[in-house]
């Protein structure tokens, strides 16, 4: 195993700068699931890697609940005995699935609260719900088994904004449930709670996603100057976030990087590529980040059959 263990721990670091570069050099599309992809990748192998070291440095400690042979004078000897870090990975991993746990618990209470509200308000005759705030905003509200998604929008945003921005905004949320948006931000953000090394991908993600659902909707209304009048009108006209309650969802005017947003709808149409050009800071920032996750997953991967092999050497049939 030795040092090997460690290196996913770290390698989240070689997808920062493409977490930069890639909203400049590839379709919206095509940077969101390559971003969240690594997310997922690496937080795994980090996860992976903080259970073997956990497994390593306490094998030998007297009544571990782990096998007796365990902590053999063999496996003593093949394997490096870290008992004060096999310990702190322990710790570090019980609070990383605490943290994920209570992440992943309160997006789905949100969820849920979110429909259960919205079901009694306004029964789902159609995709959209109008609600009657004078508060400005905007959100697609994702779906489960029993119920599609719904786009949640209050009658202060629809009057901030003319006809036609109003359809380019209704084509920006049905696009947000349509490509499950939701999936990508939880996804990040949940690799976020296992590596802090990986939250800078969480806002590229998100960044991407609302860029993503912009294209779709220019090209749902067929004009880009519509869409990108809807995203800064609706942006002037939020004076404050939607209800906490609805943080978790993808919003149409939802604070960020709008400015960056409109100067991209005014600019030409992206073109449909999911890899940077190699001869480019881009091309070779994509590289980095491919071969560091690539090596993030052999490195765990080595490291875990390492261990098995020798836990299985010494353990009686």
């Amino acid at each position: 195993m030795g040092v090997f263990v460690f290196l996913p721990l770290v390698l989240p670091l070689t997808a920062l700068p493409i977490a930069r570069l890639a909203e400049q050099h590839l379709h919206p599309r095509g940077a969101a699931r390559l971003l969240t992809g690594i997310s997922i990748v690496m937080a795994l192998c980090s996860a992976l890697c903080l259970a073997l070291i956990g497994v390593v440095g306490t094998a030998q400690i007297p009544g571990n609940p782990l096998p007796d042979s365990w902590s053999d004078p063999e496996v003593r000897a093949a394997l490096p005995y870290h008992e004060t870090v096999g310990t702190a990975a322990l710790l570090v991993l019980a609070a990383v699935l605490a943290t994920v746990g209570r992440t992943l618990a309160r997006h789905l209470r949100i969820r849920a609260r979110a429909r259960r509200a919205l079901g009694r308000a306004l029964p789902a005759t159609s995709d959209v719900a109008l609600l009657p705030d004078p508060a400005p905003y905007a959100y697609a509200l994702p779906g489960s088994p029993r119920s599609p998604g719904r786009v949640v929008v209050s009658t202060g945003m629809l009057a901030g904004l003319a006809e036609d921005e109003r359809a380019a905004l209704l084509a920006h949320e049905r696009a947000h449930l349509t490509h499950r948006h939701h999936r990508h931000l939880l996804a990040t953000q949940l690799a976020g709670c296992v590596n802090p090394f990986l939250r800078p991908l969480q806002g590229a993600v998100a960044y991407s996603a609302e860029r993503w659902a912009d294209e779709e909707s220019a090209q749902a209304v067929g004009d880009r100057r519509v869409t990108a009048r809807a995203v800064a009108r609706a942006a002037l006209a939020t004076h404050h976030r939607p209800p906490a309650a609805y943080a978790a969802f993808p919003a149409f005017a939802a604070p960020g990087p709008v400015p960056r947003r409109v100067a991209a709808l005014l600019g030409p149409v992206p073109t449909a590529r999911n890899w940077p050009p190699t001869r480019t800071p881009a091309g070779l920032a994509a590289l980095v980040a491919a071969l560091g996750t690539a090596a993030s997953a052999l490195s765990a991967l080595n490291a875990a059959v390492a261990l098995l092999l020798v836990l299985k050497a010494v353990t009686p049939l």
